[in-house]
């Protein structure tokens, strides 16, 4: 089992749901809304001054799922080459 999680700008989301939703049959997610934080190229903090956000999806999958997820991560990464988009990767063990 594998722990995935998406840091993305809120813009994407709607893609990545969707993606996923098709591309990995009955996987389930939780949706962290509204995040704020500071990325590599730039600031997401929900303000005047830097009012974009991101959100977080943590998704435990299959580790035979994983390839599926990349793909659609790779996808959306470049529908949407100038958000900021990230996929974490780790290994879970459920007791």
């Amino acid at each position: 089992m594998t722990r995935a999680e998406i840091i993305a700008n809120q813009s994407v989301q709607d893609e990545i749901v969707s993606l996923m939703e098709e591309h990995i049959p009955g996987v389930l997610y939780t949706i962290i809304p509204g995040v704020t934080g500071r990325g590599k190229a730039s600031y997401k903090m929900g303000s005047s001054t830097w009012p974009e956000m991101n959100f977080i999806l943590v998704s435990y999958i299959e580790d035979s799922q994983v390839s599926a997820l990349k793909a659609v991560i790779a996808a959306v990464k470049k529908k949407f080459s100038g958000e900021g988009i990230k996929l974490f990767l780790i290994k879970a063990q459920d007791l």
